[in-house]
């Protein structure tokens, strides 16, 4: 799916990955950064912060796991880095105040229906499956809407 998805994002484009630990936020930026033609071994820029990658468009791939708190952000001159390529920020959601309001939020959720809060009749949770919510934030995300659905939905499964 993300590789897929990577076909539809334009330079300047901002995505926050959201998840718990081990819930696919590295894996997806991989798919991502392969799907724009990024032929180095994308890893988990934790300790570094930022990693940058070039393909179809430059991937500035961020982790701000580490962040202790919404100064430090000022370091990762995140204004200058959306000028070029698109922007990944794994554990963004801890420095959403910051960001600007034209983002897509990608939440990553272990398991099923029950990592929604829904009752899952079936039993536990199976953690080798992941529900993916999209949040559209901001104009330039809503207006494609359409075109993000269409290469999203042969992933969709009805729950």
């Amino acid at each position: 799916m993300a590789r897929a998805f990577a076909g539809c994002v334009r330079d300047g484009d901002l995505i926050v990955l959201s998840g718990d630990l081990g819930a696919g936020k590295t894996c997806f930026s991989q798919g991502f950064g392969a799907g724009l033609g990024v032929k180095e071994r994308i890893t988990s820029p934790t300790f570094t912060l930022h990693n940058q990658y070039r393909g179809r468009l430059i991937l500035n791939h961020l982790d701000v796991y580490r962040l202790d708190d919404l100064e430090e952000t000022l370091d990762l001159d995140l204004p200058e880095m959306l000028e070029t390529g698109v922007t990944i920020i794994e554990w963004g959601e801890q420095i959403d105040p910051t960001l600007p309001s034209d983002h897509l939020t990608i939440r990553i959720l272990h398991g099923s229906s029950t990592a929604l809060g829904e009752d899952d009749p079936q039993g536990p949770v199976d953690d080798d499956l992941r529900s993916i919510v999209f949040e559209f934030n901001g104009p330039i995300w809503l207006a494609r809407l359409g075109q993000l659905e269409a290469v999203i939905q042969p992933w969709e499964v009805p729950c």
